[in-house]
């Protein structure tokens, strides 16, 4: 029994002090990991239904079909039939044909987490298998699964982290042992450093020094000097001075407790950063600071800086606390926006309060300045400068200023103003003191509804299933590299999964055949692009089948297994596509198993278009370069109907038909087909975009005619202008033909919703509802 107590004290001990140190996003993934390391010790957890759990579907062929593919996605299928090769699952298939009303009211409820599972399978499943099941159904209520998982095993305390305490921290610490404030973007432990000085009477005795280009040399001479007299130094931004970090390391590591001051501590600040020392990180006081999360605690952080003097001395008093308290708002929701991942927006930008700042400045003497209040100047400093200068994607551009006209705008001066939809209490409030806006601001919920930032329901589930996947990417990085101990052996996991891969035999196009029956044509600029698509895909044919091979060898040991085997070898036991098939492939994100389905697709699509000719309808996911594709149909028709290929542009005609239902190709253009539509769907009654149905995240879109013409005149109304990309991640790279690594093309989709204005060379014109649900096609999905 006092082993049992001691052990429950330490593990509790253990996880204080490293949660402490650990951001928000991790601390429930340290306390799965403490309660699941506890499990294995005991022998409890197998490690075939371990590794499913991580890593997902095995992606074997998929034998039984899906019993209604109306509600279950080709992925949760994949996952079912996965599950269903471990022994604990046996049978799990035919009982969702069996019981098929069940598992629908499973997979429909708000707390799937919590329900039985049905056909009699809960009460036959450990935690960890229910959580098995839940990853495949329902992988956006895996991190509540966790909760409940811990609560169960180790109780109750280890998914309540303990509050922030820089007094703590300070009494576990000494005169040589630094205090490490692990940082990010936003956030800022000063004020609570000088208050806890203020408190023990040092705050005299601080001295904080912002590290950067020539600071090193005064921050040795400021801590010789504090060792000395027992004060205490603060550095700023170690991130910022690796050049020194050495350095410091070294006078750290030099520290003689007994000839220092026993008042003196170091205090450190950094954003993580690989540069930063590791033997004082293992020797430190860590600590973790964030910015305050959502949009409620934003507007708080905001009007808690802000004084009545303040606005009450503008000469334009009431304007200026309408447009400040919008200008506040809009900042919040940038910030809480960045949380829906991709969704929210391509590239995840670091707004700052300095940005406000700056803006609540400009606002202060613009506001003074003009007559009127001069809206359009305000939009243009705010959206195309201070919050613009930070952003490098267009169409987050065109996200960010439709926002900010969404507030700041004539509406704004009345009471009723409605800020964002959703509620009552996002209505701009009426001319009031900091404490009524304050009190305004308390009336928020915590955690708003996705509707506030523009998005749809659905984003809440795709916001969950991406922090599932992160989460479970992140154990997996952690898994020791070892056999997994009953079962097979991670060499055995490994050498089977090789060997189904290499019996895909994957065959390399015969190009000399190609280039025979596909000349070079000046009419059918189709052959080139046909011939470099096969000479692409040939050279990720190479690379597969040859690493397969060599790793095959390895593993018997005929072989060196080199580290890039080693790390091909991880990746396949892992369920990730190898880094040196990803180098020479195509985008994607799919996981190893759907990758390998999708490239054997891919194959088949050119190997019939090389048997039979160009298809009717193309499958534009096959290519791995979309763009010269495209570029390819616009050149046929210039040259078909001798114009200038600048002059030529598509019109966009989406199609009632079915791809497999068309005989031949348009007389100009191109139909294509194969692409997904994210945060809305099709109707073909109204042939316009409508709203996403729940829980359905992307949907097919239909076959679509990529009709050139010339001279064509972009319409002013009536059309979303909808970006096209390769893959979910949205956000791409520049490359060295001129082209985005991830953006294909702007189609422009029949809309009924308000359409106005024209905006930059990709969307020439915008509908503010679509582009606040972040609508976009992808040709390819993550599963």
């Amino acid at each position: 029994e006092r082993l049992v107590i001691l052990g429950d004290f330490f593990t509790y001990l253990l996880y204080e002090n490293i949660c402490r140190s650990l951001f928000e996003a991790h601390k429930l993934l340290f306390s799965f990991c403490v309660a699941v390391k506890i499990l294995q010790g005991d022998g409890r957890i197998n490690a075939e239904e371990w590794r499913f759990f991580l890593s997902g579907s095995s992606g074997s062929q998929v034998d039984a079909l899906n019993p209604d593919p109306d509600w279950i996605t080709s992925a949760m299928w994949r996952g079912v039939a996965s599950l269903a090769k471990l022994p604990a699952f046996e049978g799990v298939e035919a009982s969702f044909s069996s019981d098929i009303a069940a598992w629908r009211a499973y997979f429909d409820s708000a707390e799937t987490h919590q329900e039985q599972i049905p056909s009699g399978l809960h009460e036959r499943l450990d935690p960890l298998q229910r959580l098995c099941v839940l990853r495949s159904v329902r992988p956006d209520k895996v991190v509540p699964g966790m909760q409940d998982y811990v609560k169960h095993y180790i109780g109750q305390r280890f998914i309540e982290p303990p509050p922030f305490d820089i007094g703590v921290s300070f009494k576990d610490s000494t005169n040589s042992m630094p205090i490490v404030f692990v940082i990010s973007p936003g956030s800022d432990p000063y004020d609570d450093l000088l208050k806890l000085a203020t408190e023990l009477k040092m705050n005299k005795k601080l001295q904080a020094i912002s590290l950067g280009q020539g600071q090193g040399p005064i921050a040795e001479k400021a801590m010789t000097s504090a060792m000395e007299k027992g004060s205490w130094i603060l550095l700023q931004n170690c991130h910022l001075a690796a050049s020194w970090m050495p350095k410091l390391e070294a006078i750290v590591e030099q520290y003689v407790p007994s000839e220092m001051h026993r008042d003196y501590r170091l205090w450190l600040t950094s954003l993580p950063s690989p540069l930063f020392p590791v033997s004082i990180l293992q020797n430190s006081v860590k600590m973790t600071i964030e910015p305050p999360r959502g949009i409620k605690m934003n507007m708080k952080g905001s009007y808690n800086n802000i004084t009545d003097p303040y606005l009450d001395a503008h000469p334009k008093a009431p304007q200026f606390k309408k447009l400040l308290y919008g200008l506040c708002f809009f900042h919040a929701l940038l910030q809480d926006r960045r949380r829906f991942g991709a969704l929210g927006f391509n590239i995840r930008y670091e707004f700052t309060a300095g940005d406000l700042k700056c803006c609540m400045l400009q606002l202060e003497t613009y506001l003074a300045k003009y007559d009127e209040v001069p809206y359009q100047v305000l939009v243009n400093l705010f959206g195309h400068i201070n919050y613009g200068g930070r952003i490098t994607d267009d169409w987050d551009r065109r996200c960010v200023l439709t926002t900010l006209m969404s507030i700041v705008n004539e509406g704004i001066m009345s009471d009723t103003f409605m800020l964002a939809p959703g509620s009552d209490c996002y209505a701009s409030p009426a001319d009031t003191s900091v404490a009524g806006y304050l009190e305004s601001i308390g009336d928020f919920p915590l955690n708003p509804h996705p509707n506030v930032f523009g998005l749809h329901a659905n984003a809440d589930i795709t916001c969950a299933q991406n922090e599932t996947q992160e989460l479970c990417d992140i154990m997996l990085s952690l898994q020791p590299k070892v056999s997994t101990g009953g079962g097979k052996s991670r060499e055995e996991v490994i050498a089977e999964v090789a060997a189904g891969l290499q019996a895909r035999d994957l065959k390399p196009f015969p190009m000399d055949e190609i280039a025979a029956r596909y000349p070079l044509s000046y009419e059918q600029s189709m052959n080139t692009v046909l011939s470099q698509e096969c000479i692409r895909y040939n050279r990720l044919i190479r690379v597969y089948n040859k690493s397969l091979a060599d790793l095959l060898k390895a593993l018997k040991g005929l072989i060196v297994m080199s580290a890039e085997l080693e790390a091909m070898a991880t990746s396949l036991y892992s369920n990730q596509v190898p880094a040196m098939w990803a180098k020479v492939a195509y985008p994607s994100l799919k996981p190893l198993a759907a990758w390998v389905d999708d490239l054997a697709r891919r194959i088949e699509f050119l190997q019939s278009w090389d048997r039979g000719g160009p298809p009717p309808a193309y499958w534009i996911s096959g290519f791995f370069f979309p763009q010269a594709f495209l570029t390819g149909t616009l050149q046929n028709y210039a040259r078909k109907h001798k114009v200038a290929i600048d002059t030529v542009s598509f019109a966009f005609h989406v199609m009632a038909q079915e791809p497999n239902s068309v005989a031949e190709a348009p007389e100009d253009g191109c139909y294509v087909f194969g692409m997904f539509l994210e945060g809305a769907v099709w109707d073909p009654d109204a042939c316009l975009l409508a709203e996403a149905r729940p829980k359905e995240l992307y949907s097919v879109f239909p076959m679509l005619w990529l009709k050139p013409e010339v001279d064509r005149k972009p319409p002013t109304s009536g059309v979303y202008s909808c970006p096209l990309y390769k893959t979910t991640t949205r956000a791409g790279t520049l490359s060295t033909t001129g082209h985005s690594t991830n953006f294909v093309l702007m189609i422009e989709l029949p809309s009924d919703k308000p359409c106005s204005g024209t905006f930059s060379r990709y969307a020439e014109t915008f509908s503010a509802h679509w582009i606040g649900r972040a609508v976009a096609l992808f040709t390819t999905l993550t599963y």
